[in-house]
């Protein structure tokens, strides 16, 4: 409806807002003082010239009153943000906010709380992937969607116009069999949150950082030698363990010994 300032008053008599050949809109409009005395005299004399259920014409089309029935509105407000973005392996911001050449804002008045349902870097990593992959090696992936399920939120403490702030560093990490065969790759990130006043419009910031480190994980066979000297170092310390609990319980039995003998003289 091209709402530019508020208070504004709309009024459709024919329950919708649809264009005429002429090119104009079914509604009327206020234009009159925005003070409170004047739109509450402009509406009770809007209410008085309504007519009453029993004035109202006879042959009215109630076939569609359920769908012009009220809905309920939603119990909490605000928007869903959802979608990818491609962009180069360089460090950047990704800014949500709001923005309309139609509308003005109270930056006073708006709460940039938020919750991230999900927020990943990279291809998507399929589920079963990931599983089969924790098998070998339990770590990976803990950090893959570190701020899922996190909720950011501005309780008026910190006053009005609040930026709240991600820091984002994020690292690659590769799995690479012993074929050669890449098993999966995907970025892990840390994340670190803060608040800031803004300016202008606060919004909510994510610092993307890429970390020029990466980390590569490869499986490598071990040779059978290899394994024949792991066998014989396990075997050894055995005997070296053995040979030192050995001679610690026969000195002490020789101690105890002696003992006994110093108490019969």
């Amino acid at each position: 409806n091209h709402i530019q300032g508020y208070p504004s008053i709309r009024i459709f008599r024919k329950g919708s807002d649809l264009r005429s050949e002429h090119g104009h809109h079914e509604h009327e409009s206020y234009y009159g003082d925005r003070d409170t005395e004047s739109l509450v005299e402009f509406m009770e004399n809007l209410v008085t010239s309504l007519p009453t259920a029993s004035q109202k014409p006879a042959l009215e089309d109630k076939s569609n009153a359920t769908d012009n029935a009220k809905r309920p509105g939603p119990s909490a407000g605000g928007c869903r943000i959802e979608g990818y973005v491609r962009v180069k392996k360089v460090p950047g911001n990704l800014i949500i906010s709001a923005r309309s050449d139609a509308h003005s804002f109270d930056a006073s008045q708006m709460n940039m709380s938020h919750v991230v349902n999900n927020l990943s870097f990279g291809k998507k990593v399929t589920p079963r992937a990931m599983s089969d992959v924790k098998l070998l090696i339990p770590y990976l992936g803990s950090s893959h969607d570190r701020l899922s399920g996190r909720s950011f939120s501005n309780t008026r403490d910190f006053g009005a116009n609040v930026t709240i702030e991600h820091y984002i560093q994020i690292v690659k990490t590769e799995v690479v069999n012993r074929k050669g065969y890449k098993l999966i790759e995907e970025y892990e990130y840390t994340a670190h949150s803060s608040v800031a006043h803004s300016v202008d419009i606060p919004v909510a910031k994510f610092h993307i950082e890429l970390s020029p480190m990466q980390v590569l994980i490869t499986e490598n066979q071990r040779s059978f030698s290899h394994f024949i000297t792991n066998v014989c170092a396990i075997i050894g310390g055995i005997f070296t363990v053995a040979g030192i609990l050995d001679s610690i319980l026969h000195n002490t039995i020789r101690m105890m010994k002696k003992v006994e003998l110093g108490k019969n003289f």
